[in-house]
C-alpha cells in the first residue's frame, strides 16, 4: 500500500462527514454488515486508514502504511500497526477474519497482499472485500477522476469484478457469498435508505465479498486474469434478492 494518503488523511476523513460521503459509507457498511454476522473471532483490517469501517464493524485491530490515518484510526480506539499488504506484521494464523475494505484497489501488489491475508488467517478464517468494481458506472467514474490527477483515485487500481473473484481464488480462497450496493449513479441524488442485493449485481457500484480460506497453497504468480473459477459472479447475482439491512449500532467517528 502507498504511504501517500498521509497528506490527505484530514480532508479525505472528513469526506465521510459530508452527505454524499455518509450515504456511501452506509451504504457499504450495510452491505458489508448484510453478509451474516461474520465477525466473530479475532479480527483484522488490512489498510484500516481512519477506522471508519473497522470502528462501525467492531473489528478492533488494524494495519496502515500511512502514520497520519493510524493517528485518526487510534483514536476511534482501534489497535493500531504500521505495515503493508504485502508483509503484513504479524506471525501465521493470527487471525479469524480479515476485512479489506476499499484497501485491495491501493495495494501495490494484489496478488501478494491475498497471500498475505491467506498466511495470517487461521484454518476456515474469514477474508471479507469491499471493492468498487472498474465494469460499472462507479468505477468509470473514478477512473475518469484518476486520470484528472485526483489526490485518492490516482493512487488506485480498479479491476472487474471476476478479475477480483479469480484473485483471491488463486491465494487461496473460496467465494461464500455476496452483496451488491449503490445502485445510484454518480452524480444523482443519493437514496435515503441503503439498498443492498444478494450476489454480485453488474449494475452496483460496490460489492462485499465474503470468503472462506482453503487449504490450497496460495499462487502468486500470473493472477492478473478474469476468469473466475470459484462460484461464478454471475450466478451468485441471479437471485439478486433484496436485503434489509441491519440496524448496528452507531460507533464514534461513524459519518
Amino acid at each position: 500500500m502507498t504511504s501517500g494518503f498521509d497528506p490527505i488523511a484530514e480532508p479525505y476523513d472528513r469526506w465521510y462527514d459530508t452527505p454524499d460521503g455518509r450515504a456511501i459509507f452506509d451504504a457499504e457498511w450495510a452491505s458489508l454488515r448484510s453478509l451474516g454476522e461474520p465477525f466473530e473471532g479475532q479480527w483484522l483490517e488490512v489498510g484500516v486508514g481512519t477506522g471508519r469501517f473497522a470502528s462501525r464493524l467492531g473489528v478492533a485491530e488494524g494495519v496502515d502504511p500511512s502514520p497520519a490515518m493510524l493517528k485518526i484510526a487510534a483514536g476511534r480506539g482501534i489497535r493500531t500497526h504500521e505495515g503493508t499488504a504485502e508483509a503484513l506484521p504479524f506471525p501465521d494464523r493470527s487471525f479469524d477474519g480479515v476485512l479489506l475494505a476499499l484497501a485491495l484497489c491501493f495495494v501495490a501488489d494484489a496478488a501478494l497482499a491475498l497471500a498475505e491475508s491467506h498466511r495470517v488467517l487461521r484454518p476456515q478464517g474469514r477474508l471479507l472485500l469491499g471493492v468498487v468494481p472498474a465494469d460499472n458506472p462507479w468505477g468509470e467514474a473514478y477512473l475518469e477522476k484518476a486520470s484528472k490527477g485526483h489526490p485518492v483515485y490516482s493512487l488506485a487500481q480498479f479491476r472487474p469484478a471476476a478479475e477480483i473473484v479469480e484473485l483471491a481464488r488463486r491465494a487461496g480462497f473460496t467465494l461464500l457469498d455476496a452483496a451488491s450496493t449503490l445502485f445510484w449513479k454518480p452524480g444523482e441524488v443519493p437514496q435515503t435508505e441503503p439498498r443492498v442485493e444478494t450476489g454480485i449485481v453488474s449494475e452496483a457500484g460496490f460489492l462485499a465479498l465474503l470468503f472462506e480460506k482453503s487449504a490450497v497453497k496460495p499462487s502468486i504468480s500470473g493472477s492478473e486474469t478474469s476468469s473466475a473459477k470459484a462460484r461464478s459472479p454471475v450466478q451468485l447475482g441471479k437471485d439478486r434478492n433484496e436485503r434489509k439491512p441491519s440496524n448496528g449500532n452507531d460507533s464514534e467517528g461513524d459519518p
